[in-house]
């Protein structure tokens, strides 16, 4: 166990010293911060306008309880991230390929489960960092707008709750990226691969039987909120064993790849 978080250490230090990461990352921070300063003004007026009975009209015609329209928009804003931060994942696991990484690895750590596992386990540690940093960036657009009405919704149980699903599903789907990264030997193949899954589920051109297997639909079933959404395709329960499922089958064929056709 020891040699196996030795391994862990090493891969993840690996992983803090690439300047493509941060690159990478900082390009996805610096959307969500464009994105949220062009929309704040929407919900900033439409805060100001809140009905003394608690309504707000975030868009025309769609009058909607104000604290609820709110938490939705603060899930959405992380959520809407996520065809993004797949690209920080391909990026790490595609550095492998460059150079005489790979081997070196695989000589200092001849076992290719052990540096499998300890890869994925590493690449989990770190993406808990862009999840993290892209729920603070919602959470303080959000604040923003709401601040001069209820400054205290953006540290409410309901909403760290729904952030903290955010996060879970954010680094899973990661995981799938880096995993199929792995695989394939391609950051382009992988990054196509997560936006087909997210313009499949996002369309919704399955069937709820078929569309509720998928990584980024289970991301919705776990996020949004059957009420204000009703065509989501499972409950959250489920939505967690898809992602769990998807993380391991792609984990184990990373490792069947890595054994199968990496030479030590």
């Amino acid at each position: 166990m020891s040699a196996l978080v030795a391994v862990v250490r090493s891969e993840l230090t690996k992983i803090i010293t690439l300047r493509s990461v941060w690159l990478t990352l900082g390009g996805v921070l610096a959307l969500q911060v464009l994105v949220g300063a062009t929309s704040l003004s929407l919900y900033s007026d439409a805060v100001a306008a809140i009905t003394p009975d608690g309504i707000i009209e975030i868009f025309v015609g769609q009058p909607q309880d104000a604290e609820q329209a709110m938490l939705e928009s603060l899930v959405a804003s992380s959520l809407e991230m996520c065809i993004f931060l797949p690209v920080v994942a391909a990026v790490i696991a595609g550095q492998e390929f460059r150079g005489r990484q790979l081997r070196t690895s695989m000589l200092a750590v001849p076992a290719r489960g052990h540096l499998v596992a300890a890869k994925l386990a590493a690449a989990g540690i770190f993406l808990l960092l862009p999840a993290l940093l892209v729920a603070a960036v919602s959470t303080l657009f959000t604040w923003l707008a709401v601040r001069q009405w209820q400054p205290g919704l953006v540290v409410s149980q309901a909403a760290l709750s729904a952030q903290a699903r955010f996060v879970v599903f954010a680094v899973a789907l990661c995981l799938v990226t880096y995993a199929v990264t792995l695989v394939t030997r391609s950051v382009v193949i992988a990054v196509m691969v997560a936006v087909v899954l997210t313009a499949v589920a996002m369309s919704q051109a399955l069937a709820p039987t078929l569309d509720r297997w998928l990584p980024v639909s289970a991301g919705r079933n776990l996020l949004l909120d059957p009420v204000s959404t009703p065509d989501l395709t499972s409950g959250p329960t489920l939505a967690v064993a898809v992602l769990a499922t998807w993380v391991v089958v792609l984990g184990i064929a990373a490792g069947a790849a890595f054994t199968r056709r990496e030479a030590p």
